[in-house]
């Protein structure tokens, strides 16, 4: 049997400038695509996540998000660039809200057009924290660390919008700099939920604007070792500030991450009551290629 070329394009999230904020492969034409065949696509293509676009009778589309190693719930910088590959590709009908349809649920969708570009407001699930039983000089030093650059001020919990990950305040940006993971250790010490990511954060930052600062190191499973700029744990992170740091009917923070890795990108969290969570950002097409399956 002849491989099947598939499209892809390349997107970069939270970020107006190519090659900044964090890649993703976007597949529009998902339909005729098998489970097998996407989570193929997810691994050739090798970025942290690849979307793929599909019709819905629940929503108005829905997208499956796979990463090298396995599918998850919810990507919010893939969904960004699945939408912004839509509305540029006129594929919205010139409408500002959609809803689509996730394995985290059915979530809306909002468009606007801003002197500075596109930008896509995106609902996450309601967030869930869970607390974290295991060793913190294990987990330091699981990401290069050692106990005492851990912040004690702050809870270390499991906390989702859509996906877990364990957030982990620490002390300072000079410690986020130092941190080099051994995501394989990652299961064992995050035993409640060996498949959960961690999300260090602290609360200096490089722009002034800023709120939190972080980095994301992905589970094992998933086949990366570290999301430059991440959507739903940035979601989850302005629950978490809204929980542990400083409470108010809405709360409109900004979250800077990837500028360890040289993809500086921003993600606006809007927090209303601790319960609903948004996430806003903008995208920028990079190109487009063919995978053979």
């Amino acid at each position: 049997m002849a491989a099947k070329p598939v499209q892809v394009h390349h997107y970069d999230a939270f970020s107006g400038t190519p090659h900044k904020g964090n890649p993703a492969g976007v597949v529009l034409e998902g339909e005729s695509l098998t489970e097998e065949q996407m989570q193929e696509i997810a691994r050739v293509v090798d970025f942290n996540e690849t979307a793929f676009l599909l019709s819905s009778d629940r929503a108005d589309v829905r997208i499956r998000f796979f990463t090298p190693g396995h599918e998850i719930n919810l990507c919010g910088h893939a969904t960004m660039a699945t939408i912004f590959a839509m509305r540029t590709k006129g594929m919205l009908d010139g409408k500002t809200e959609w809803t689509i349809e996730t394995k985290a649920g059915v979530l809306p969708i909002k468009l606007a057009e801003r002197e500075e570009g596109l930008f896509i407001t995106m609902r996450q699930a309601a967030p869930q924290f869970a607390s974290f039983d295991g060793s913190r000089k294990q987990l330091a030093a699981s990401i290069g660390l050692e106990e005492r650059d851990l912040a004690t001020e702050l809870p270390i919990v499991y906390g989702s919008t859509g996906t877990w990950t364990l957030l982990v305040p620490v002390r300072s940006l000079a410690v986020m700099e130092r941190m080099n993971p051994q995501n394989k250790l990652f299961p064992a010490i995050l035993s409640a939920m060996p498949s959960a990511s961690v999300h260090p954060f602290c609360l200096e930052t490089l722009d002034p604007a800023a709120n939190m600062h972080a980095r994301h190191f992905s589970s094992p499973y998933s086949g990366t070792v570290e999301d430059p700029v991440t959507g739903t744990a940035s979601g989850v992170m302005g629950a978490y500030y809204a929980a542990y740091i400083q409470d108010g009917p809405v709360l409109e923070l900004l979250i800077e991450q990837g500028q360890e890795l040289g993809r500086d990108g921003r993600v606006q969290v809007t927090v209303t009551n601790g319960e609903q969570i948004e996430i806003t950002g903008t995208a920028v097409y990079v190109e487009s290629f063919e995978v053979s399956i």
